[in-house]
């Protein structure tokens, strides 16, 4: 059973498609590349998979329930860090983590262990005292997936996690999700920088809502004789735009 599974999913506001009949799967324990421009539809694609928004049409599933008639019991099972994740910068790293511990109702029993893990993981255990409003960029990421991953979830839905961090703090956040991997947690990672579109096993192209490609990396180049994701997705998307346009004149 994938992960992540969506037949058909659309969404729309309006007259505006957000999400036009996508057809996925994510497999268990696999980091899958949700790539696109601004405004592709990535945000809304995410916050269909975890129950935040209802369908407007189509189906999807993540950890073998429905996102829209088992949205109340997915909570458990995932966890989603959005853009801007909610820590409380007047609380230390601890104080932020024991606090999403209460939400998810972890066992106090369990507590100890499972923060411990995370402050190591995550590099922060020399700063679990610091308010988190005086970390750098990239600790405060380190320390919404510490939050995020508190109550142990199957799958991880990581929205745009590392824009306006630093090269390096980008690279130990990968470390990070490289070692979630050996756990057998599956993450959806949406992202705009292609050299970390580079690192997923299998990326997923998204354009005004609609998906134009879905296979590894290497074979999306390769389709396109590209030497990278960046050439070959230019190509992908102007071709679209052609044969869109195209089709509209006739």
């Amino acid at each position: 059973m994938p992960a992540i599974e969506t037949r058909g999913l659309t969404r729309r506001f309006g007259a505006l498609t957000a999400v036009d009949r996508l057809t996925f799967a994510v497999e268990e324990g696999e980091i899958f590349g949700l790539v696109g421009p601004d405004g592709a539809g990535k945000t809304t694609t995410m916050r269909l998979l975890t129950g935040i928004l209802d369908p407007t049409g189509g189906d999807g599933w993540v950890n073998g329930r429905h996102i829209a008639r088992d949205a109340e019991a997915l909570k458990g099972d995932i966890a989603y860090m959005s853009q801007r994740f909610g820590l409380y910068e007047d609380l230390t790293v601890m104080e932020n983590i024991d606090f999403y511990a209460d939400i998810y109702r972890v066992p106090r029993a369990e507590r100890a262990g499972r923060i411990d893990r995370l402050l190591g993981f995550s590099g922060l255990t020399p700063f679990k005292g610091r308010l988190a409003g005086n970390l750098s960029g990239g600790m405060k990421q380190k320390l919404g997936l510490a939050c995020a991953l508190i109550h142990t979830p199957k799958v991880l839905f990581l929205d745009e996690p590392t824009n306006g961090v630093d090269p390096v703090s980008r690279r130990d956040f990968w470390q990070i999700l490289y070692g979630l991997l050996k756990e057998r947690v599956s993450i959806l990672y949406s992202t705009s920088y292609l050299d970390e579109a580079e690192r997923c096993r299998r990326v997923a192209l998204i354009y005004r809502g609609s998906l134009l490609r879905c296979d590894t990396p290497e074979a999306i180049k390769a389709e396109g004789g590209a030497g990278t994701l960046e050439e070959a997705f230019i190509g992908i998307i102007g071709g679209h735009e052609q044969s869109t346009t195209h089709g509209h004149a006739a």
